[in-house]
């Protein structure tokens, strides 16, 4: 039996069991239906019985093209709202400082990018789904029909139809004639990946220099890194090590620990006739010598001296570097010595830098060459 027989048969109206009717079946009275093996009775109590389906009711869209436009417009609407909510996710992105904090009823304090890139990506992909139940609900056909199951192995036949029923679909959909939905969907499903791929810029840093270069540069004040006041030759005796960090660095600025960071050094002040290093005792003045207190391993401060050997050791993973040697390595797992500050004296007799380290200072980066 066919499916749509079998539909016809349940949508026959249910017969009264009574003299009038000749003692006609029920519509839940045992029948019998043609299967492989032969008729199989149906009991009056199956609780499984097909009900049938109800007329099918057109929509509104169906009849009325205007109302049709209408929800083409709005699907575009909410795909065009979608564009915009991902343009403006990279736009937050790029423009708001991830250090913003924002007030926001009933939320309150919270970081500003983070508010808005959540916005903005809940925006852009909710409109994508609203959107589409709104395509498919006053769109998109809605008539049901039954069919009966089929052997998973298909018969030639039935892919064809399959294929026609999917063209059929197409075209039911309006996907092809609705060219507004169509170009909107489009470009709300182009944009969205680019958040991902603007995503992709915290995997690593951005191919600057930054990491190259420290607050340091000619003229720049050595400052005491306890007092914050500005140190002469005569501070710095011999066998002392004194921590220092340039002039305008201040703890309370927002930077402050990524610039302290890469800036921050230590000053040493050993006889002339002890630097073993040519241009290290020339990049320093009178013996007084200024390197990077960051250790090159990971970053730890390396400010443990020796006095009579001259030797810097981090207290990390005991890396230690000869500053009466270039600040070299001697023992641990730091890849490369110390970066040494030039140095001199300005005309008020304070110390001062001539420039900025000559490599970069810190643990190694993969962008170092």
């Amino acid at each position: 039996m066919s499916s749509h027989e079998d539909h016809e048969e349940h949508k026959q109206p249910a017969k009264a069991d009574t003299p009038e009717h000749g003692g006609a079946a029920s519509a839940h009275a045992p029948a019998e239906r043609n299967g492989s093996h032969g008729a199989v009775a149906v009991p009056d109590d199956d609780p499984f019985a097909d009900p049938g389906l109800p007329p099918h009711q057109p929509r509104r869209q169906d009849i009325d093209e205007r109302a049709a436009r209408r929800s083409e417009r709005t699907v575009a609407l909410l795909f065009t709202t979608s564009m915009l909510a991902t343009v403006g996710f990279i736009a937050s992105y790029v423009a708001i400082p991830i250090e913003e904090i924002v007030y926001v009823w009933p939320v309150g304090h919270v970081s500003g990018l983070h508010f808005a890139l959540g916005l903005t990506l809940a925006v852009a992909l909710l409109c994508i789904g609203i959107g589409a139940i709104h395509w498919a609900r006053t769109l998109m056909s809605d008539e049901e029909v039954s069919e009966e199951r089929h052997p998973i192995s298909a018969p030639e036949p039935v892919k064809a139809r399959v294929i026609e029923e999917f063209k059929q679909g197409a075209r039911e959909s309006q996907f092809g004639r609705r060219s507004l939905v169509r170009r909107s969907l489009y470009g709300a499903l182009g944009l969205v990946p680019l958040s991902g791929l603007v995503l992709l810029r915290d995997l690593g840093p951005l191919p600057e220099d930054k990491l190259r270069h420290t607050m340091w540069r000619a003229g720049t004040l050595i400052v005491n890194d306890a007092t914050g006041q500005p140190l002469r030759p005569e501070d710095i005796t011999v066998g002392s090590l004194t921590q220092a960090r340039p002039e305008g660095l201040d703890e309370h600025d927002h930077d402050f620990p990524e610039e302290i960071a890469k800036a921050a050094v230590m000053l040493v002040r050993l006889e002339p006739e002890d630097i073993r290093d040519q241009r290290s005792a020339e990049w320093g003045y009178e013996g007084i010598l200024c390197f990077s207190k960051i250790c090159t391993h990971i970053g730890c401060p390396a400010t443990l001296y020796e006095q009579q050997t001259h030797h810097a050791l981090c207290p990390c993973h005991q890396s230690t570097f000869d500053l009466a040697d270039g600040a070299r390595v001697l023992f641990g797992p730091a890849g490369h010595p110390l970066p040494q500050l030039r140095i001199t004296v300005n005309d008020e007799g304070y110390l001062e830098a001539l420039g900025d380290f000559d490599v970069p200072p810190g643990p190694s980066f993969w962008e170092r060459g």
